[in-house]
């Protein structure tokens, strides 16, 4: 049997549409999955802007099986898995594999303060309960502390290049980045996930692929190719507005990239509605929405005059 292929491009988080009794609505997330690969993504992944955090369960189970069933095979598949237990994060984990996902991902516990060490065994009993790659993510910029450089390389040793990959998330970003790809020798496979604010920095810095949200995926897109194809009076007319959308979305964490990405979706014609799991700490006021509105309308013309 051939090996599978290993991550890498473009692998848009999804956003969970819902019903106004605050069920998943299949359809809409079928219909988000078909439109990313239409758009050119390389696999979807359930994550952080999946919120996941606020799911529960059943309901990150639910949304799992609902992805994987809608890819059908078009490309990579990525669950995220942690939580605040092994057992719990292995449960998760288990069930992603049994259907079908290419890879897990997984923060460390929340409501725990582990040290390094810790940290480690946490990732490692992940990753010895699977046959598929695990993606250690450090969502410091959520929640969370971020991860310390010896965890990944000890976590790349043990496991080797193939069944670990990485998308630190602490800042600075893009100096931590490098000093994980150089005191690994190059080895360590890196991820970005910052929206986009930090694509063209990271890139340089010699990342495997990135994880954006779905909202911006058509520019996220044509600014990953341009940037294999190192057209650099491509690459800036892109990547700007998609900076500016997502400094927008920075100024109010977890739930400012919740409200604009679903305003987008909804803008775009992909989601109903733009409702999140509630409670929600911040949401978008008619001003912020005028400015996204420009931005996304100059992202655009920018696409279209680069095609």
């Amino acid at each position: 049997m051939p090996a599978a292929p290993l991550l890498h491009g473009v692998l848009p988080v999804l956003h969970t549409p819902l019903n106004e009794d605050g069920s998943i609505d299949r359809p809409v997330l079928e219909r988000e999955i078909d439109w990313a690969f239409q758009t050119g993504a390389d696999g979807v992944v359930i994550a952080m802007v999946s919120e996941i955090l606020r799911l529960g369960y059943h309901g990150r189970k639910e949304l799992a099986t609902y992805a994987c069933e809608a890819v059908q095979g078009r490309g990579f598949t990525v669950i995220s898995v942690g939580a605040e237990s092994i057992r719990e994060a292995l449960d998760f984990a288990s069930h992603a594999e049994e259907l079908g996902a290419s890879a897990v991902m997984a923060i460390p516990p929340v409501a725990t303060s582990l040290s390094g060490p810790q940290t480690g065994d946490y990732f490692a009993a992940i990753a010895r309960g699977l046959s598929i790659p695990l993606v250690v993510q450090d969502a410091s910029s959520y929640v969370g502390a971020a991860i310390d450089l010896s965890v990944y390389l000890r976590l790349l040793d043990e496991f080797g290049e193939e069944r670990i990959y990485f998308k630190p998330e602490a800042s600075p970003l893009g100096p931590n980045l490098s000093k994980l790809r150089d005191a690994s020798q190059g080895k360590a496979r890196i991820f970005e996930g910052s929206g986009g604010i930090n694509l063209v920095d990271c890139y340089r810095r010699g990342i495997v692929g990135t994880m954006p949200g779905t909202d911006l995926l058509d520019g996220i897109v044509a600014l990953w190719r341009a940037l294999e194809a190192g057209d650099e009076e491509r690459i800036y007319p892109l990547s700007l507005p998609i900076c500016a959308i997502t400094a927008l979305q920075l100024q109010a964490g977890l739930d400012g990239f919740l409200a604009i990405e679903k305003y987008l979706l909804k803008q775009r014609g992909l989601f109903s509605n733009t409702l999140q799991i509630q409670p929600c700490g911040w949401q978008l006021d008619a001003e912020t929405s005028a400015e996204v509105d420009r931005l996304f309308a100059l992202l655009q013309r920018s696409l279209l005059s680069s095609r």
